[in-house]
């Protein structure tokens, strides 16, 4: 994996590993306490253009799948989880 920055506006920077799209993304940080739904995260309009921390330590142990989208796409700018499941398992994992 890649090296990412997180860098805010008074020049505080947090590193870390990127995964997902490379690039440079410019965008309002806002965080969510869900415990679950980060597909629904990721697609939710809402969230056009922010940067999303997720606060559950542990994200994509679930997978995702074709029908909890809430767009055709993601809608998030940016996304920060401090711990990605490359394996996901769950029964509806597509």
């Amino acid at each position: 994996m890649m090296q990412g920055k997180l860098v805010l506006a008074d020049g505080t920077i947090y590193l870390g590993r990127a995964f997902g799209a490379v690039g440079e993304k410019v965008g309002e940080v806002v965080f969510t306490t869900n415990i679950c739904g980060y597909q629904e995260v990721l697609t939710d309009p809402s969230h056009r253009g922010q940067i999303v921390v997720m606060t559950y330590p542990l994200i994509g142990n679930c997978g995702i799948n074709n029908f909890s989208n809430q767009s055709s796409e993601p809608q998030v700018a940016g996304f920060v989880a401090r711990e990605f499941c490359e394996l996901p398992f769950h029964w509806q994992s597509e």
